[in-house]
């Protein structure tokens, strides 16, 4: 088994120092840069691998979701999920609040936050009042004061146009849901819908009847939204849909086999998220995946900087995506 001496000299600092960083020793002046290179010693010799890392306390985790919301979006109860298994494993000690306790019951006396769901500009002021360390999962609501971590969206749209448009396809509609302001308490564009307009506009394929959208992200409002284009347009249904997320595009898939419509050679289906469930739909949905672990790390990684770096600078981190082609396309 390594021993500190067996660290201090691999790692060139004295046994002193070494032992104050391992122990996490406040008082002790180092750079970053020492410090990081001990606790890469310390991990590459398996010495006391679970107590390296600092134990960063007193942070808040903002799930701003209501239980429904989180029972129809799949999406949320798995960040939820890996996030407290990522703030874990880099020993990051998690306190949740959740949307029905009220911002004001998170305590000033608070070091840091990450964040979930929709805030208004009054609960954004707050959080600036008690902290400046702060990271946003999926939206940047505070891009000026708060970092961000989210899939890049406008990127997975428009790739998900060009893919279509490679595939044959030049009616292509959309299905989506919307979201809640909570400063206007009205329903707003998605931001996937918002690009997918431009995108298509750019080239000259937009069809606003083609165009469809519900708040929430549930199953039910594909079922619903699906129906809905099937009823409205009849033959004139165009030959791909991009849905917005995959609890959406499952109950697009119900409500198209339903009316007898074949999956993909007469519509296509595209989604977002790969969710579990994506591949035992009836067909098989293609669709872009997110790769939760990696959102939820770079978030630890980023409050991390903060807290204990005392780093400045705003950063915001946008997560590239895989496409997963399954048989819900031609």
């Amino acid at each position: 088994m390594a021993t500190i001496k067996d660290i201090a000299e691999k790692a060139g600092y004295s046994i002193s120092t070494v032992s104050r960083v391992l122990n996490n020793d406040s008082s002790l002046s180092v750079p970053d840069e020492t410090r990081e290179k001990i606790y890469a010693v310390a991990e590459e010799l398996n010495y006391r691998k679970k107590t390296v890392r600092l134990l960063v306390k007193n942070i808040a985790f903002l799930y701003w979701l209501t239980d429904k919301e989180e029972l129809e979006d799949v999406y949320f109860k798995t960040m939820r999920i890996e996030l407290e298994k990522t703030a874990k494993l880099y020993n990051v000690e998690l306190v949740t609040y959740k949307i029905s306790d009220g911002i004001q019951q998170i305590p000033d006396t608070l070091d840091g936050f990450i964040a979930v769901g929709m805030f208004s500009d009054k609960e954004l002021a707050y959080l600036r009042s008690i902290t400046p360390n702060g990271v946003f999962l999926d939206t940047s609501p505070d891009p000026t004061h708060y970092d961000s971590v989210r899939p890049d969206l406008p990127q997975i749209t428009k790739s998900t146009v060009d893919f279509l448009i490679s595939r044959g396809h030049s009616e292509i509609g959309f299905i989506g849901g919307t979201y809640h302001n909570p400063n206007t308490d009205k329903d707003e564009l998605d931001l996937r819908e918002r690009v997918f307009r431009r995108y298509m506009e750019q080239k000259g394929l937009l069809k606003e009847e083609y165009v469809f959208h519900h708040r929430s992200f549930s199953v039910d409002t594909g079922y619903l939204l699906m129906k809905t284009a099937i009823q409205t347009l009849g033959d004139q249904l165009p030959s791909a849909f991009f849905i917005a997320a995959d609890p959406i595009a499952v109950g697009c898939l119900q409500a198209l086999n339903e009316h007898g419509i074949a999956i993909p050679n007469r519509v296509s289906i595209m989604s977002i998220n790969n969710i579990s469930v994506a591949k035992y739909v009836s067909p098989p949905l293609t669709t872009f995946h997110i790769d939760m672990r990696e959102i939820c790390k770079n978030a630890i990684m980023l409050l991390l900087e903060r807290v204990l770096e005392k780093r400045k600078l705003v950063k915001t981190i946008y997560i590239g995506s895989e496409l997963v082609i399954r048989k819900s396309t031609n």
